[in-house]
């Protein structure tokens, strides 16, 4: 059997302003508008479906991306010439840096709403063949 995921939902105040707010981080396009959703679509075919939900209803969530070396150097630009906060870990304990865990490197950053937002080069445990 093989299953893969196709989207998720992700939710927010305003769902181009969250949309708009990852793609331009990671140099991504809105793919499509449909009904309350704003999708953005990673390049692994999977799409985060952005839903404005009223702000009460928000329970943050974790997203962690994998990503290249060079976008990873892009985004991480992004995030210190915006200003975000970001920090090493996921308990916010090492702010304004990043980490170099299992030979690559990684961020973590709030979205907009507060969801955790983590970016890495390597997967947890390295690369296996």
């Amino acid at each position: 059997m093989t299953v893969e995921l196709n989207h998720t939902i992700v939710h927010a105040r305003d769902n181009r302003e969250s949309a708009e707010c990852f793609a331009d981080l990671l140099g991504l396009e809105i793919t499509a508008e449909w009904g309350p959703f704003i999708a953005v679509e990673l390049s692994n075919g999977v799409t985060l479906d952005f839903a404005t939900i009223p702000a009460d209803k928000i329970t943050p969530q974790h997203y962690a991306f994998l990503i290249s070396e060079e976008e990873f150097d892009a985004a991480y630009a992004q995030i210190t010439q915006r200003g975000i906060e970001h920090y090493a870990d996921p308990r916010q304990q090492q702010p304004g840096t990043i980490n170099h865990n299992d030979g690559g490197r990684g961020v973590y950053f709030m979205d907009p709403v507060g969801h955790a937002m983590e970016l890495i080069t390597v997967p947890y445990g390295g690369w296996t063949s």
